[in-house]
């Protein structure tokens, strides 16, 4: 038996103007989910638990089978893993983006975030900028990583993984100040570097460059998410099948690795619409012919949509996994003369409206080659809400899936 888990991350929405009120979901063409979900086990489930934040760590632990509420410790140390970086017990991961705020000369508590993202910044131009953060703020407590576009990783010895920060695409378009680490609750050292940060890498070079382009600048650093060295039990232990992951960002990969799955990079996978969806799904074939039992392919592109509230490319995402991700595999999977599964979910929903995720339930659907059930005639919210199968806890999922 092979299983296939694709995670179109965020795709979940809600009816849209632009859209003749309809989600992404429904507009997109998507024919070969359809086609599933029409002989698949179809529901609703809920990743992330009452009371957690709804972010992907969270809910891609529970897809994976792990309990959120045990084994998620923040998303900067499985970033780290994915990175190779030796996390100490004596040391804490900060996620470190790399945002734009405004520049109107106004002081730095009241500036707007404009962008979480830096449009979308490239890694290589990130590089430079997370090199100059380091060669200012970095000693022998202190090391600044780069990782993939604007998500980036800070290593603090003897740092405290419990201070809450707030995240900073939840608050795009808002004044900073009362966001910003508090100086008297113990965020002193993180307010300060990053007001310093703003006047370190608002004209560094690469920025100038950009702004000559017309693109937005990463003018400043901006920490969350904070955790210590994570410890997740073997998938392969657990279930007595060889995984995989395949995703373009290190959260993902941080996770497979620190289950003891194996990571596979794609050349030109970006974390946004603009990715290479052919090669994931040549990277999916590859680790089936190579004996990997289960493959969890995660694309990052609908999550970035929502964030950034481009509607149409949302769509274009959608269309564009199904075309060129879900339907090599599955002919692939077809063509192999063997049974095999398919389970197709976001991870969580990252409406457009609202440019940030929620804790809603996602639609999933479960497809068996060796048993046609009944399931919907178009995979999405409305119609796998409509099948009234609830699942509370996401990290069953992987248990309904395997079951024979």
């Amino acid at each position: 038996m092979k299983y296939l888990v694709l995670i179109p991350d965020g795709m979940a929405d809600e009816p849209i103007a632009a859209l003749d009120n309809k989600t992404p979901m429904q507009k997109a063409v998507k024919p070969v989910m359809d086609g599933l979900a029409q002989k698949a086990l179809v529901g609703t489930v809920s990743n992330v638990p009452e009371g957690m934040v709804p972010e992907s760590d969270t809910a891609n632990l529970a897809i994976l089978s792990y309990d959120p509420k045990i084994y998620s410790k923040g998303r900067s140390p499985l970033e780290a893993v994915s990175m190779g970086i030796e996390m100490q017990p004596d040391e804490t991961a900060y996620r470190c983006n790399v945002v734009t705020l405004s520049d109107e000369g106004e002081a730095y508590e009241d500036k707007i975030i404009l962008d979480h993202s830096a449009d979308e910044i490239t890694t290589a131009e990130a590089d430079e900028l997370i090199k100059a953060l380091q060669a200012h703020f970095g000693n022998d407590e202190r090391h600044f990583y780069t990782g993939v576009s604007y998500r980036h990783c800070l290593i603090r010895k003897n740092g405290d993984d419990k201070y809450q920060f707030m995240r900073p695409h939840d608050i795009l378009g808002r004044r900073i100040g009362e966001y910003l680490p508090r100086e008297d609750n113990g965020g002193a050292e993180f307010y300060q570097m990053m007001k310093e940060s703003f006047e370190i890498l608002n004209h560094h070079p690469v920025n100038e460059a950009r702004r000559a382009r017309g693109l937005k600048p990463a003018n400043s650093a901006w920490f969350w998410s904070p955790g210590k060295k994570p410890q997740l039990p073997s998938f392969s232990d657990k279930w007595n099948l060889s995984g995989a992951v395949i995703s373009a960002v290190d959260l993902i990969k941080g996770i497979g690795l620190c289950a003891g799955m194996r990571s596979i990079d794609v050349e030109g996978a970006t974390g946004n619409v603009h990715t290479n969806y052919k090669g994931k799904a040549d990277a999916a074939i590859e680790a089936f012919r190579e004996g990997i039992e289960l493959v969890y392919v995660h694309v990052e592109g609908p999550d970035e949509c929502g964030h950034r509230a481009e509607v149409d490319n949302k769509v274009i995402s959608i269309e564009r996994i199904d075309a060129e991700i879900l339907a090599p595999v599955l002919s692939y999977l077809e063509e192999c003369g063997e049974p095999f599964k398919v389970m197709v979910l976001p991870d969580h929903p990252t409406p457009t409206r609202l440019r940030t995720h929620t804790i809603s339930p996602v639609p999933f659907f479960i497809y068996d080659s060796e048993a046609v059930l009944p399931g919907v005639d178009t995979f999405t919210e409305e119609t796998a809400a409509a099948k009234n199968n609830y699942l509370a806890n996401g990290y069953r999922l992987m248990e309904i899936m395997t079951a024979n």
